[in-house]
């Protein structure tokens, strides 16, 4: 590869983050008396240091300018960092860089508190060698400047990557490359009049400039169990929601179920009416509904560096024709080994619920398919099979969260469990 160091601008190069930067300098300039202005005014904040934005925006002298950033930061502090969400496709961008052993760092002229802040909430913190930016306090470091230290740390060949004349030419002041991304804050126009090596409109372009023909790491892999009824359709919006903010392309699908075939063998196994269906024909049912999804749903979207949610996998068979149906779950995972074919959950959500819990709320929401029509002996041995199943497995692949709790713990837990794993997978990607 050409570049061994990669130094990335934050706002509107790696973060869509418009939201709390304008609504935090609104803020600061009513509080300083200045009045008619709405957020859309403040969207040139982005980019360049918010002492000068102050002066050159609202005429402010040296004194107000350091009040209004005060004000500014005071806000910005408790909300407006979070009012963020990384461009989708950084995620797998960051992954390969680091894959092909490329020094990653985020060179900003945000003060660098904040800038560890949101890499660590957006999940970006484990494929950074480095976050420079300057100390809270710092008046007037420049983005050379800034570019410079990450240099002095990093070392080269390198590339400063950013959305606005700012950053173009700070890296050319430090004599390196620059690409400058159109799908930030600036324009075509702004970056080609500032000289930038070279311009991508998208986060996949970047990647073309970047890896060129090194090899991208695959995307990763999520599944969520639990018993009918936990709350799987709540929690996997939510845990979309999470993902899609962090930067990654979801692909969502579920089991049995996935493509036109796979969804056609989900009807066959779920209709009220076979009720004559063997129990180890349904297994091979489910397991041939699974070896279609993941030839033409799972694997694709990962060899794309995709994140994909499946609601349910082949634990589900292990627990429910394996322990429901009393065909042993090592026979049922033997079954499904040729359909899997390797592959294996990243992380697996166990929603944890009672089945008496479970099978209530599930039968006030719908009609009972031919499974929730079983009796209750059927889901006891479904639920002490998922116990046994993920017994020992707390802290590896498997994230168990009550969910019993009221929805928002619920979604709060399993966040928190998601991105822990996320980040040991981060961290274990090979350089």
């Amino acid at each position: 590869m050409k570049y061994k160091t990669v130094l990335f601008d934050l706002d509107g190069t790696l973060t869509r983050s418009e939201a709390g930067i304008t609504r935090s300098a609104l803020y600061a300039a009513e509080r300083m008396g200045y009045t008619g202005l709405t957020e859309r005014d403040f969207l040139p904040f982005i980019g360049p240091p918010l002492h000068d934005s102050f002066k050159r925006m609202l005429g402010m002298d040296d004194d107000q300018a350091q009040r209004a950033t005060e004000l500014y930061r005071e806000r910005f502090s408790r909300v407006g960092w979070a009012e963020n969400e990384v461009y989708t496709g950084i995620p797998a961008l960051l992954r390969s860089l680091k894959k092909n052993g490329v020094r990653v760092a985020i060179s900003t002229a945000k003060p660098q508190v904040f800038a560890e802040r949101i890499a660590a909430r957006f999940g970006m913190a484990p494929y950074l060698d480095a976050i420079i930016g300057p100390p809270e306090g710092e008046r007037h470091a420049s983005k050379a400047d800034i570019v410079r230290r990450a240099l002095a740390q990093l070392g080269g060949p390198a590339v400063m990557v950013g959305d606005r004349c700012y950053d173009v030419e700070g890296g050319a002041a430090n004599g390196i490359d620059t690409i400058g991304v159109a799908y930030g804050y600036g324009t075509r126009e702004e970056l080609e009049r500032s000289g930038a090596t070279a311009i991508a409109d998208t986060v996949d372009a970047l990647g073309d400039l970047l890896l060129g023909d090194s090899p991208r790491s695959r995307g990763v892999f999520l599944s969520m169990e639990g018993m009918d009824g936990c709350g799987k359709t709540t929690q996997r919006e939510a845990l979309v929601r999470h993902l899609e903010q962090q930067g990654w392309a979801v692909q969502v699908t579920r089991e049995p179920g996935g493509d036109e075939i796979a969804e056609k063998i989900r009807a066959l196994i779920l209709d009220p009416a076979n009720t004559q269906m063997a129990d180890v024909t349904e297994a091979y049912l489910y397991a041939a509904s699974r070896a279609q999804n993941v030839r033409t749903r799972i694997r694709p979207a990962l060899e794309r560096g995709m994140a994909v949610v499946c609601d349910r996998f082949v634990d589900s068979s292990a627990a429910y024709q394996g322990g429901g149906r009393r065909l042993g779950m090592e026979r049922v995972l033997a079954l499904n080994a040729a359909a899997v074919d390797g592959e294996v959950p990243d992380v697996t959500v166990y929603l944890r619920m009672t089945p008496e819990a479970a099978l209530a709320r599930r039968l006030n929401a719908s009609e009972p398919d031919r499974l929730e029509r079983e009796q209750a002996d059927f889901y006891q041995r479904t639920f002490e099979a998922y116990e046994a199943l993920y017994a020992g497995e707390a802290g590896t692949r498997v994230a168990a969260v009550d969910a019993a709790q009221p929805i928002e713990d619920v979604t709060r837990d399993m966040l928190a469990a998601v991105d822990a794993r996320l980040c040991a997978l981060a961290a274990a990607v090979k350089r």
